[in-house]
């Protein structure tokens, strides 16, 4: 058995990826209108990342993805922020840390690409999630940054970097 790595989207990873976060987002029952559910970018990750200032990772474990991360330029919105992208890990890859390496990952490239703070959203009741998000030091916003198309998504969170 190999240790976790987690490495850069390859083309090769979209279907996945892509199963990967619908299968958490209904494993959550979040609803498919308002959320990353109903993303197009689901089907196509690989593509979707190759925009500047943007990455997107994946966790593998002997051979299986078992959950991604990434970050980009904030839709719709003119300032120097970046967004916390799509992590989301299957229930294996839970409660075992990989959470904050994911996270460490994503927040040094934002801090490569220039980016000045880092927004997210996620749902209330995605309470551990908040928990690893707060430990780095995101705060509560009220409201949404820019315009995602998550309107669903009733928690927004802030990081300067």
């Amino acid at each position: 058995m190999n240790a976790p790595i987690i490495r850069p989207i390859q083309p090769k990873d979209n279907v996945q990826v892509a199963k990967i976060i619908r299968r958490v987002l209904e494993d959550f029952n979040v609803p498919k209108v308002g959320t990353a559910y109903a993303d197009a970018s689901l089907d196509c990750m690989y593509e979707t990342y190759q925009k500047t200032r943007s990455a997107y990772f994946v966790l593998e474990e002997n051979g299986k993805l078992i959950g991604g991360g990434g970050i980009a330029q904030l839709d719709n919105y003119e300032g120097n922020v970046c967004e916390l992208q799509k992590m989301y890990f299957l229930d294996e890859a839970r409660g075992r840390g990989l959470g904050t390496k994911m996270i460490d990952i994503c927040l040094n490239k934002a801090k490569e690409f220039g980016y000045e703070k880092c927004y997210l959203e996620t749902m209330s009741y995605m309470e551990a999630a908040q928990k690893l998000y707060k430990k780095y030091g995101f705060r509560y916003i009220d409201g949404a940054m820019g315009d995602t198309g998550h309107h669903a998504c009733g928690v927004n969170m802030l990081l300067d970097l």
